[in-house]
């Protein structure tokens, strides 16, 4: 009987179905599950696999930062509303917008709209911030404020992808992607990429804004539900102890292997073998990490972690981001809001009503995040980002909200 060599993804012969049988009736049922997913070996080498892709490497040049933690605010949260103080939109409130600057194409129809809420300078940056961020404003000087970002989209998703990606359509990797693939990990238990999306929905666009592109899967985010079970399909069944999962992994690394040692080119075995070592490992770490309930009292305060508090929940996202650096993954990304409408920062029709909410559920975590960095002295090696997809107009919309605005926001 011949065999086609030739091919990097065949289904299980006879001849690997009688060469597997002497290894007992446990490694043939593996060995057709393995068939079944295109990545069976010829037969069993007892050669070592390669090292991780996510072990750790040293960068080219120098660099203090070590891991980062990006908080992203989705929906567009308003630039002029919380951190780039205008008092000239006081001055011709009420104007048409193309009557003072080139309104770039934006949508809105609407006269210039003033801030209502109140701005301040603080600390020695003498940064401006509005009232709607307390807490952020006294770690202000721990700040540093990019007010020229520039996108090329006016939509939520292609904007989502070009902030994640650098692109506004699919299919190339994520800043988190290509981090975790210059750098690897420092934890070999926790997937280097680790996303936290809200538990009302996930950012518009999905798995692209976290995803590897072109680069090998092993680098794709590792998404995290921030209520319920953190990462579904991840514990071992009942009826298989841990030391029979071990064997069969074992054995399955050993027959992919010897499979990928004839088709070099085969990149999805790689990031497959890896994936069930990765997903084994998390089983007893991803719990650990995830667990906030062990924190002190005092530190789930910081945070905003209390009963009734609006930022109990972004609190615990905040506080399982540092965990999570803390046991060396690389980068963690957190968003605030899903969904759609006001169960994010879109705020089409009332700037006032939106903003409140979502600033008060974010702004103590936030600060409370930068505060326990600093405590634990992870905050001079860890680049923690705020942003969102785009700012909002100066001009009004809706009644009196604002909309998207890409051209030139912080």
């Amino acid at each position: 009987m011949s065999i086609d060599t030739n091919s990097a993804a065949r289904p299980m012969t006879r001849r690997d179905l009688l060469g597997t049988a002497g290894c007992g009736f446990g490694s043939l049922a593996l060995a057709g599950l393995m068939a079944d997913q295109h990545l069976l070996a010829d037969q069993v080498s007892s050669a070592s696999g390669p090292a991780s892709p996510l072990s750790p490497r040293q960068p080219h040049f120098s660099s203090r930062a070590k891991r980062v933690i990006f908080l992203f605010m989705y929906g567009g949260p308003s630039h002029v509303d919380l951190f780039d103080y205008k008092p000239a939109l006081a001055k011709y409130a009420g104007k048409n917008v193309s009557d003072v600057v080139d309104n770039k194409g934006a949508r809105s129809t609407g006269g210039l709209f003033p801030s209502p809420y109140k701005f301040a300078r603080h600390g020695q940056s003498g940064h401006w911030v509005s009232d709607r961020y307390p807490h952020l404003s006294r770690m202000i000087d721990r700040t540093a404020m990019l007010r020229g970002v520039y996108g090329h989209s006016i939509s939520h998703a292609p904007a989502l992808f070009e902030l994640n990606t650098g692109m506004i359509r699919t299919g190339f990797p994520s800043v988190g992607s290509w981090v975790t693939y210059g750098l690897g990990s420092d934890n070999r238990d926790l997937p280097g990429f680790v996303v936290l999306y809200d538990y009302r929905g996930g950012p518009i666009g999905g798995a692209p804004n976290w995803g590897s592109g072109f680069l090998p899967g092993a680098f794709q985010g590792t998404p995290v539900r921030s209520k319920g079970t953190p990462i579904l399909n991840l514990n071992r069944p009942t009826s298989l102890g841990s030391p029979q999962q071990r064997e069969m992994l074992d054995y399955a690394g050993k027959l992919n292997r010897q499979h990928k040692a004839g088709y070099p080119a085969d990149n999805a075995l790689e990031a497959r073998i890896q994936s069930f070592e990765l997903a084994y490992r998390m089983q007893s770490a991803a719990p650990e990490a995830l667990d906030i309930s062990k924190e002190k009292e005092s530190t789930r305060k910081i945070y905003g972690i209390e009963s009734g508090n609006p930022g109990e929940y972004f609190g615990s996202q905040c506080l399982m981001a540092r965990r999570l650096v803390e046991r060396g993954v690389r980068f963690v990304q957190l968003y605030s809001g899903g969904g759609h409408g006001d169960n994010n920062w879109d705020a089409h029709g009332n700037i006032v009503g939106n903003h409140n909410k979502h600033c008060a559920a974010t702004d103590q975590p936030i600060a409370g995040l930068l505060e326990d960095l600093e405590q634990r002295g992870l905050l001079d090696e860890t680049l923690v980002i705020w942003g969102g997809e785009f700012g909002r107009t100066p001009q009004k919309q809706g009644g009196n909200g604002r909309d998207h605005h890409p051209f030139g926001f912080t």
